[in-house]
């Protein structure tokens, strides 16, 4: 190989180093994202249940209304 070839193949080698330091940085990122939308989707369960709980309530109590009328 001549200087050329392995200048060459320097810069290659220097490329994919910074597109792979790129893809870490990315793919950490997308990790982050990940937790917080599964936390956000953690929270909207409870609150979706918490609701059905309420509304489950309250059919409860007007029905319970309704016998006693």
């Amino acid at each position: 190989m001549d200087d050329l070839d392995i200048q060459a193949l320097t810069q290659r080698i220097s490329q994919l180093i910074d597109l792979c330091d790129q893809l870490k940085l990315q793919n950490q990122h997308l990790q982050a994202q990940e937790r917080l939308w599964r936390d956000e989707r953690l929270q909207l369960i409870e609150k979706n249940d918490l609701a059905r709980q309420k509304v489950e309530a309250m059919i409860l109590r007007l029905k319970s209304l309704e016998h006693d009328s």
